[in-house]
């Protein structure tokens, strides 16, 4: 059996200590709208395909299924540190942080925005799951700060934002680009005019880079893969809403530290 394929970020990928990949929906055993790498614990598709799935992608880094520490997703601020894996017992949260090795942060999402962020040096590193609600609530600055706890300096953080919805692909009413406007009046560079006047394209990754720049972090970049507008690549909840279809796959982001 072949490893599932995965991407990387070249800023990431240059980092000593550090093994990251942002997986894509080939290579895995589901069917059907889940077909084939889906990872979702809460998603219907039959829970043995979704844990052999979850078991190749840890395998992809050489490491068992019960070294994969994922939250139970809530579109949050909060963060969770992790000394291990949670198992089936997983916090409510949308980050994961931790400074030990051989454990795999991850971040699952089908549109939302999976960040991945280490500083190699002190040896601390988080997998963030960035919907638009966590982002503008502030989970990326939560994530840095609990870095920061374990020894982590924003300075020195390198941070990749994986596949998720491009600006293109993510259509928005007036009033959503209102509630970002009212938190930060600088964030309506991130909208560009909709197809009518009452509507808005949202530029998720170039918010979140904005949320990373102010948290101090060195260095980051989008990798540039639009999960809506690839979809032999990727799963997307707007794409599969749009299609009528009953549910969508979720794509895992992973992070781990080798020393």
């Amino acid at each position: 059996m072949t490893s599932p394929p995965f991407l990387q970020s070249t800023i990431l990928a240059g980092l000593s200590g550090v093994r990251h990949g942002f997986f894509t929906r080939q290579g895995g055993v589901s069917g059907g709208v889940y077909d084939s790498l889906n990872v979702g614990l809460g998603s219907g598709d039959v829970a043995n395909d979704v844990l052999e799935n979850r078991r190749r992608a840890a395998a992809a880094f050489d490491l068992p299924p019960d070294r994969l520490a994922t939250c139970y997703q809530i579109h949050s601020a909060t963060v969770r540190v992790a000394g291990g894996s949670w198992g089936a017992d997983r916090p409510q949260a949308d980050g994961v942080v931790t400074s030990r090795p051989g454990l795999l942060c991850g971040a699952l999402a089908a549109d939302c925005a999976p960040v991945l962020v280490a500083d190699a040096d002190a040896g601390v590193v988080a997998a963030i799951h960035a919907g638009w609600r966590g982002a503008l609530s502030g989970v990326i600055e939560a994530a840095v700060a609990a870095m920061v706890d374990l020894g982590a300096v924003p300075a020195a953080m390198v941070a990749a934002i994986g596949p998720c919805i491009g600006q293109k692909s993510y259509e928005v009413g007036v009033d959503f680009q209102s509630l970002f406007e009212a938190k930060d009046p600088a964030s309506r560079r991130r909208f560009a005019a909709g197809q009518t006047a009452d509507k808005r394209q949202f530029d998720l990754p170039g918010f979140v880079l904005d949320r990373l720049q102010a948290a101090g972090v060195g260095a980051s970049e989008w990798i540039g893969r639009d999960t809506c507008a690839e979809e032999d690549l990727f799963f997307s909840n707007r794409r599969a809403f749009r299609l009528g279809e009953s549910d969508y796959g979720r794509l895992l982001s992973v992070i781990v530290l080798d020393r």
